[in-house]
């Protein structure tokens, strides 16, 4: 018997380098996350978090190489729209698409089809309705389905994305940088939801280079350093001062509270 996405790892990555146009974006890097974990990816900026992540999701392919894999779901292949409808993605990238005069409701909708809104070739079914006013409903966020995107705040255009991500039930959840241009009370209700979602056992795979972006659900912690690999494992493990102050190149003071850390 063939075995099920369920029964998979969500990625396998063996010696993956990846060259974003002459630069080594990501060096060497085998990495391994299980369906269901919650994981953040942190360094600083051009670290190669979010090459990584685009790996993941097709929009990179890693350097031929002998010895180097990328499998995703227990496959090294994949239809592209395929395997979007696996995994729910969240991104600054989405976020600068949302500044036109589409509903709340309507930006959920699309992540059926991995477009920003509904265009009239798409075929919506009552079904995929039903599924939109749901994942609005879940992140609490009904009242913004006939809101238009340019009428939100950040923080709501943010979840209104989030429920896109949702919407057909994915195996995971990719965020990119998801406190990108938030305020505090923004940054505070989002990761409320992503408590949320986490406790209801969705696998989470986030990259950050902001340490209080990481929800006390996420246990294991990956630090990136100029394209490689810096440190792997349990959070209370990785997030160190001496650890935190090298990756980042200048002395820090680790504190926690509650469950989330911040850097001094």
């Amino acid at each position: 018997m063939q075995p099920t996405t369920d029964d998979l790892p969500l990625i396998e990555f063996e010696s993956v380098s990846v060259m974003r146009g002459e630069t080594v974006a990501l060096q060497d890097v085998s990495l391994r996350i299980g369906l269901g974990e919650h994981v953040a990816i942190l360094g600083p900026n051009g670290c190669g978090k979010s090459t990584l992540i685009k790996t993941i999701t097709r929009e990179c392919y890693p350097l031929v190489r002998e010895g180097s894999s990328v499998r995703i779901l227990g496959r090294d292949r994949w239809n592209v729209f395929e395997l979007r409808a696996l995994l729910g993605i969240v991104s600054s990238d989405l976020m600068a698409t949302c500044t036109r005069d589409v509903t709340g409701h309507d930006i959920a909708l699309s992540g059926f089809f991995s477009s920003i809104g509904i265009w009239p070739h798409q075929e919506v079914t009552p079904e995929m309705h039903q599924k939109a006013d749901r994942a609005l409903e879940m992140l609490e966020i009904a009242h913004l389905a006939d809101r238009c995107t340019d009428e939100m705040s950040s923080g709501e255009a943010r979840r209104v994305l989030l429920a896109r991500a949702l919407v057909h039930e994915p195996r995971a959840l990719i965020l990119d940088e998801p406190s990108t241009a938030l305020d505090l009370f923004a940054q505070h209700e989002l990761r409320r939801i992503f408590r949320k979602l986490a406790q209801s056992g969705i696998g989470i795979v986030m990259v950050t280079h902001h340490l209080s972006d990481l929800i006390p659900e996420i246990d294991r912690v990956v630090l990136m350093d100029r394209g490689r690999i810096a440190a792997d494992g349990l959070k209370q493990d990785v997030l160190v001062a001496p650890k935190l102050s090298a990756l980042f190149g200048l002395p820090l003071e680790l504190s926690k509270r509650d469950g989330y850390y911040n850097l001094w």
